[in-house]
C-alpha cells in the first residue's frame, strides 16, 4: 500500500492528479482519510467528492 501512496503523492505534487481524483480514491476505499491528508496536506472533507 505504501507504494500506492507514494505514487499518488508524486502524481499529485506534479499536478497530474487533482484533490477530487484523490478524494475519489477515499470514496472507493482504496485509501483512507489519513492517507488523503498525507497526499494533499489537507484534511479530507466528504464534500470534496469527485465530479
Amino acid at each position: 500500500m505504501r507504494l500506492l501512496i507514494d505514487s499518488l503523492k508524486r502524481l499529485y505534487a506534479a499536478g497530474r492528479l487533482t484533490k477530487e481524483q484523490i478524494a475519489a480514491r477515499v470514496e472507493k476505499g482504496t485509501i483512507d482519510e489519513a492517507e488523503y491528508e498525507e497526499i494533499t496536506g489537507e484534511k479530507y472533507k466528504a464534500e470534496t467528492k469527485a465530479k
